[in-house]
């Protein structure tokens, strides 16, 4: 079975983004901390069971504290997950230190930046297509309390999926 991740900053709505994937009611709260463990729901992508951990927030790959240490242990036991780094689209540069160790560790990635209508009120402007062709990810702009970008993000995740399943194909006939 397909297994997302959900990684990212404490207070970037990763609750959020799970409960819209998931239609759960994970808690969601405006504190460090909200979630030391994970939460686990289900959604169906292209008619395929999908399993997605709404992972405890973390700086780092690199934990100082419980929830980081919780975080790397999932991140680390699930190789083959996709992982969808949850970024605070006001705060983008906070958050790509994450993105660039995961990037590191050789996975399939997509960047979800949310709290985009934020960073638009805010006179924020940020060029996603060109940031997706610099890191080679998918990034794809998110409001997810309004649910705005969930489908572009799902349909992400698919491709995220076929060119996954195609890399794996291509490898094994060589």
């Amino acid at each position: 079975m397909l297994k997302i991740l959900l990684m990212g900053h404490p207070n970037v709505g990763k609750s959020v983004v799970f409960n819209r994937l998931t239609g759960a009611n994970a808690t969601e709260s405006n504190y460090p901390g909200t979630t030391v463990d994970y939460e686990k729901g289900y959604v169906f992508i292209e008619g395929h069971e999908t399993e997605v951990l709404d992972v405890p927030g973390t700086f780092s790959l690199y934990p100082k504290d419980k929830a980081e240490e919780v975080a790397l242990k999932i991140f680390t036991q699930e190789k083959d997950a996709v992982i969808i780094c949850v970024l605070d689209a006001t705060k983008i540069e906070r958050g790509l230190y994450l993105v660039l160790e995961v990037l590191e560790r050789s996975r399939s990635v997509i960047i979800a930046l949310n709290m985009w209508d934020v960073a638009k009120d805010k006179g924020i402007s940020i060029d996603h297509d060109h940031l997706s062709s610099l890191l080679g990810v998918p990034v794809v702009p998110t409001v997810a309390v309004s649910g705005a970008g969930m489908k572009e993000l799902i349909f992400s995740i698919h491709e995220a999926c076929t060119s996954d399943v195609k890399s794996i194909v291509e490898r094994a006939m060589v």
